[in-house]
């Protein structure tokens, strides 16, 4: 039998030794009380705790707890004690396996016959360990309200508390062995339920609602019952093999491990919350495998219902995934307990993992952050359940993917095909395709309590409920004092949601496919040689380098044959074509695949955004022939920026300024002179030519196409008309294929649901949306001029890219790439 490897905290109680020992046994079999009875009789206690007081056995239940423990006087130290069954070695890891599936019994959890087996022919198969130990009097002091309980003669709810906190240690024991990728949590509904603070939050609400407390307690525990993960090491292990070489065929995963030695650091004090980029339904495999391989502990991972079917959602649940409603609507019982859950996860420092975009990003970069689970993790924190939470942006960046039809049909209006297990077999028959590199790269973790704090959060504890019918007097006051520190809070959750996408994109590489796709699609209905191809990305891999950004394997594409491949590649999926009939290939988009292409290319979009407002500010200046060239080119960069807002992540107005002024040195070393007498200078446009490429018909030529469609849409209508966004947005679709046509727009890939709802979302902000009355004729026709205003500000801004484009080398007739 292996020797004891107990938790490494386990010490000498202190100077005054215990006189008696209780040794709750963990046992589910008669071989494993005889092993923890030989261990006992052994003196293994005594070598453990360095405690030789005599030794009294109890179960580890309840009832017996309650019975022959909780009443006593004395003060004795409680052990908890169980056997350890451990899978067999191999290639120097312990983990399951479905060949271990053939002795028709859980190597983890073997039955009664195979543990007779394992004792005799493999002792190195089993050990006996203990958990932390403590005295009767210190798990009295940390469940006081059950002690009290017990003081006035029920004793039930003590034994509860001391029988959780026995499997608790044992639980940490074990992963001393096994290691903290087993790390799962024990005994979660019970433990809710038990809570004095969740019980007096149901009667509140069911005070509130006009229900029976019974009624709404019982809806409680159906609630959780739905929604708490049911780990098996049994379930993970097995899928994690079964899932494993699906992908490795798939993809080659490339981490940057340099900041998962400190994240494992961070994670023995604080609970981790991994904030993922959301590109595929893989996601959460790959980036569960990456942790596993580091030893981390099983992340619980939210989930939408949508994936709750047979049979991934039997399996996905026992491996850490938690189901969660899209919608609570106005029910009050899920609420508390999705909040309670999420409260109880994070003080037990258990990991959790979600994806904060709400869904699979369409156009290959971030979406805007939803905010509401970062709710229920910030009012953790004012509640002071948890010392601290660390949120940990990652970003998952895939060089292709084999799902992306499927997410261009639905930006042209298709319909959205359910999951299930048509939908599985057809991801499982993609992932045959090879997809090259998917890159995981971890960014710089952020704490929540002193994000929020320097978000203004007052981090105020919650207000004790107190139904209204109570309050007499002062209602008011508290209302909008209520409202306002509500407001407070809201606008620190929205920052720091900012702050992780920021974190994000820090830390996203520019992968081969992103500049091979920017490249093409920047030249109108143009097909390149390998030759252009190349000589067009060398001056941007300069500015690459020159900015030290993140990037895959894209020195690659400086060499033509190395190029070659990286166009094969996306020749065979569909998104280039390549012309071999002629002196030598070309290579184009493939017609229809311009969605997919630039969903390759926004992956990597927003490192050229600074440089694509640039431009334009600079064109915008030179031709406005105004004194001030320079205040106005910075007036026009300034009015950029609030465009693209509901597109990309911009910082503040102090740090954007300084980003514009690094982008203006690259192009001109001499431009701090320039500054101090308000001039561009003559040349400008000389210098932007001469840097060898040009950025803004390539970055945001998309979606000022789509903002142009929405805008003149809105234009159209009747002011007085309300505005339905699901037939608006349908109508979008169908006009700008027609102005595609009609060539008033440059590319496919503005024509999309997704751009469009951004477009509607500027329009709102903008105050353009919402209807005004018909019988006030001045406000309908005041509305009608401002949404014109905003076509007419749109259709010259994209008159101002097609100048940029002009300029571009790639573009100038006569001239090679």
């Amino acid at each position: 039998m292996i020797e004891h490897r107990g938790d490494p905290s386990t010490t000498t109680r202190s100077a005054t030794e215990p006189r008696s020992v209780v040794a709750l046994v963990d046992a589910a079999s008669g071989v494993e009380r005889d092993l923890i009875g030989s261990w006992l009789g052994a003196g293994g206690i005594a070598r453990e705790t360095g405690v030789g007081a005599p030794v009294t056995q109890l179960d580890l239940d309840p009832r017996a707890v309650a019975e022959r423990l909780a009443g006593r006087r004395d003060d004795p130290l409680v052990v908890p004690v169980r056997v350890l069954w451990l899978p067999p070695e191999r290639d120097g890891v312990r983990r399951l396996t479905f060949a271990d599936l053939a002795m028709l019994t859980n190597p983890r959890k073997p039955h009664r016959l195979a543990q007779r087996r394992l004792v005799r022919r493999h002792p190195d198969r089993h050990a006996v360990i203990i958990g932390q130990p403590a005295l009767l009097s210190e798990l009295r002091a940390n469940n006081p309200e059950a002690a009290a309980l017990h003081a006035a003669g029920t004793t039930e709810p003590l034994a509860r508390a001391v029988v959780r906190a026995a499997v608790v240690a044992l639980e940490r024991a074990e992963r001393t062995v096994i290691g903290d990728r087993y790390k799962v949590p024990r005994l979660v509904t019970e433990e809710i339920l038990d809570s004095p603070d969740f019980l007096r939050r149901l009667e509140y609400i069911a005070d509130s609602i006009g229900e029976d407390p019974q009624e709404v307690y019982r809806r409680a525990e159906k609630c959780l019952g739905e929604l708490v993960a049911a780990q098996s090491r049994l379930v993970s292990d097995l899928f994690t093999q079964a899932m494993r070489p699906v992908h490795a065929s798939t993809w080659k995963v490339d981490t940057d491990e340099s900041g998962l030695v400190a994240l494992r650091a961070l994670n023995r004090r604080y609970p981790l919350v991994f904030l993922p980029s959301h590109r595929s339904y893989v996601d959460a495999f790959v980036l569960g495998d990456v942790l596993a391989r580091n030893d981390f502990p099983p992340n619980h991972v939210i989930g939408g219902a949508n994936l709750r079917f047979w049979p991934m959602g039997p399996i996905a649940r026992r491996t850490g995934t938690v189901f969660i409603r899209r919608s609570f609507g106005d029910d009050e019982v899920y609420k508390a307990v999705v909040e309670e859950y999420f409260a109880y996860l994070l003080a037990k420092r258990f990991n959790l993992e979600w994806y904060f975009e709400g869904g699979r990003t369409r156009t290959g970069k971030l979406r805007p952050p939803r905010y509401g689970l970062l709710n229920y993790l910030a009012s953790a924190v004012r509640a002071d359940r948890v010392d601290d939470v660390m949120l940990v942006p990652v970003s998952i960046t895939y060089e292709r993917l084999n799902e992306l039809g499927a997410i261009a049909t639905e930006q042209v209006g298709g319909t959205k095909k359910p999951e299930g297990l048509t939908w599985l077999a057809r991801y499982i028959r993609n992932q045959q395709h090879s997809a090259g590199h998917v890159y995981v790269r971890f960014g710089e973790p952020l704490s929540a309590r002193d994000r929020l704090a320097a978000h203004g959060d007052p981090l105020a504890a919650p207000r004790v409920s107190i139904p209204l019918h109570s309050i007499d007097s002062g209602r008011d006051s508290v209302a909008e004092e209520d409202a306002e520190i509500a407001e407070l809070e809201r606008k620190a959750v929205q920052r720091l949601a900012f702050e992780v996408a920021v974190g994000i994109n820090a830390v996203t590489p520019i992968t081969v496919n992103a500049l091979v796709t920017l490249a093409l699609l920047g030249v109108h209905e143009r097909a390149l040689t390998l030759g252009e191809v190349r000589a067009l990305l060398a001056p941007v891999l300069g500015y690459i380098a020159e900015r030290g950004l993140p990037s895959g394997e894209i020195d690659a594409l400086r060499d033509e044959q190395n190029l070659a491949v990286v166009l094969e590649q996306l020749s065979v999926a569909k998104v280039v074509t390549v012309y071999r009939g002629g002196l030598e290939p070309v290579y184009s988009i493939e017609s229809g695949a311009h969605l997919e292409a630039a969903f390759y290319r926004n992956s990597a979009v927003h490192w050229f955004v600074n440089r694509a407002i640039l431009e334009l500010s600079i064109l915008a200046a030179v031709d406005a022939g105004e004194p001030d060239q320079l205040q106005f080119g910075w007036d026009e960069a300034f009015r950029l920026r609030d465009l693209l807002k509901f597109e990309f992540f911009f910082p503040d107005r102090a740090e954007f300024t300084a980003q514009i002024t690094r982008e203006v040195l690259l192009i001109d070393p001499e431009w701090n002179t320039r500054t101090r007498k308000n001039t561009l200078g003559a040349d400008v446009l000389g210098k932007l030519t001469a840097s060898g490429f040009m950025m803004a018909h390539r970055v945001l030529r998309s979606f000022v196409d789509a903002q142009l469609v929405v805008a003149e849409r809105l234009a159209a209508r009747d002011a007085a008309e309300e505005i339905d966004r699901k037939e608006f947005l349908a109508e979008c679709v169908s006009v700008g294929k027609q102005m595609l046509l009609q060539q008033r727009l440059h590319s496919p890939e503005s024509v999309s649901t997704e751009l469009f709802g951004s477009a509607l979302k500027l329009a709102d902000n903008y105050g353009l949306l919402a209807p005004v009355s018909s019988e006030s004729a001045k406000d309908r026709s005041e509305l009608t001029e401002r949404r014109r205003e905003f076509a007419a500000r749109l259709r010259s801004i994209g008159a101002r890219i097609t100048q940029a484009a002009a300029l571009d080398p790639s573009n100038i007739p006569g001239r090679e790439a």
